[in-house]
């Protein structure tokens, strides 16, 4: 298959004038500190300095609870236990976390022992590593405080008492804040439970007995991120007679429960359906013709292979899924796109799938896949293609195994990517 040559987009991208970041942080109006995965200071841009008159040596490789310490003069202070586990979220779930207004003193250099009032609106930022894991953390506040304390002051007044309604006010205000964070705190512990069972849920669909017997065969499964981790994409190992053995990957349009559904589906027509007719042609026949009477199923794409190692082949049928890759000991890579057809149940009436077969030498690795793992917004598939290609080319002596993981992180989603991600890696 031949790839796009670079085009005027991408030669215009290559000319723009080269952005200066680093300068645009110092300069950012708002305040930012970076702390990363140990949360240790890293770095902190002017107006951060500013809002809590600290000097950027005061701050930079300091662990961020000691350098802002709670108050000890405040028995309610609970600004380090609030901001901490906000920050542990961050690093566990890997996406931006918002902390309710927070009462949050900070300490006077010049005065060593005394703190200063201060209320902060924070929000806490994950930047992901290449591996997918969190690198900094970009811990971004407002200082609402002026806020805070105009309810002290009365018209102007200077050191008034502050009235009943006032202390009434603020005192609802804390405590609005407090309810918020401790509301927060319940959404998220019950998203967590939600994930675990549906992870589990997950799982138990995605078994597949056959698996075990194969140690030259590896899967990786990612849910898109921010997903419940339940998805419509799906691998099957089938072990048929002996030296031969199937294997497939399919992708259910969707996420979530309804998506996983008509997966599991599917997935069990094309394993009984691998077991029971002759070659991967016609099993997807069958199951195209099954996936008719599926709602949800009409745009489904699958692919199924049959592995003789006797023969030294591998024949293949495409039900409109992006093309497998046979990588050879040499690094050259060889898609597997000479007998792809429309996605199951697009056909009103059932018509015979194309089938094709490749011959491979022992070492060789196919790798199956479901198009998050290639496809990237505003990208077409011929340069997600060149870039799984690429990085295969790479590593043609690794075994499967170390080839998924290896895989995974060149292409930057150790973490998830926009879209579900089913891998099989297979060491013929």
């Amino acid at each position: 298959m031949a790839l796009p040559e670079r085009g005027d987009d991408e030669q215009h991208t290559a000319a723009a004038p080269r952005i200066d970041y680093a300068a645009l942080f110092a300069a950012t109006p708002s305040p930012y500190l970076v702390l990363d995965a140990a949360l240790v200071i890293v770095s902190v841009n002017r107006a951060y300095l500013e809002a809590t008159r600290r000097t950027r040596d005061d701050l930079v490789g300091q662990y961020i609870f000691d350098a802002f310490p709670d108050n000890p003069a405040d028995p309610l202070a609970d600004g380090v236990r609030n901001l901490s586990a906000s920050l542990q979220r961050v690093l566990a779930s890997r996406e931006p976390d918002t902390m309710a207004a927070q009462r949050y003193d900070i300490p006077l250099v010049a005065e060593p022992g005394r703190f200063e009032e201060r209320w902060w609106s924070p929000i806490n930022t994950p930047v992901l590593g290449p591996d997918g894991t969190v690198a900094w953390i970009i811990h971004r506040v407002e200082d609402v405080t002026a806020f805070v304390q105009a309810r002290r002051h009365r018209h102007g007044l200077q050191g008034s008492e502050l009235s009943e309604r006032e202390q009434a006010m603020e005192a609802e205000m804390y405590a609005r804040a407090r309810e918020l964070q401790r509301l927060n705190d319940q959404l998220r512990e019950a998203h967590a439970r939600e994930r675990k069972v549906a992870l589990t849920l997950q799982e138990a669909m995605l078994h597949s007995p056959d698996l075990v017997q194969h140690e030259d065969i590896a899967v990786r499964y990612l849910p898109a991120a921010g997903s419940l981790n339940v998805c419509g994409d799906w691998y099957d190992v089938v072990n048929l007679s002996p030296g031969c053995y199937a294997v497939a990957v399919g992708d259910v349009v969707g996420h979530g429960l309804e998506a996983a559904s008509v997966m599991g589906m599917l997935r069990s027509a094309l394993s009984a359906a691998m077991r029971t007719v002759d070659g991967p042609a016609k099993a997807l026949e069958v199951v195209g013709q099954y996936a008719r009477c599926v709602e949800g199923a009409l745009a489904t794409t699958a692919f199924s292979a049959l592995i003789d190692k006797e023969r030294h082949t591998v024949s293949y049928s495409s039900a409109g899924h992006p093309p497998p890759v046979l990588l050879h000991g040499d690094g050259r890579c060889e898609l597997l796109d000479q007998a792809t057809d429309p996605p199951l149940g697009a056909r009103p009436a059932h018509v015979p799938r194309p089938q094709a077969a490749v011959s491979y030498r022992p070492g060789d690795t196919l790798v199956l896949y479901t198009d998050g793992l290639i496809e990237r917004r505003g990208e077409d598939i011929y340069t997600g293609l060149a870039r799984l290609t690429s990085a295969l080319a790479e590593k043609p002596r690794l075994g499967a195994e170390p080839l998924a993981d290896a895989l995974l992180t060149r292409l930057g989603v150790t973490g998830g990517a926009a879209d579900d991600i089913a891998l099989v890696t297979v060491r013929l």
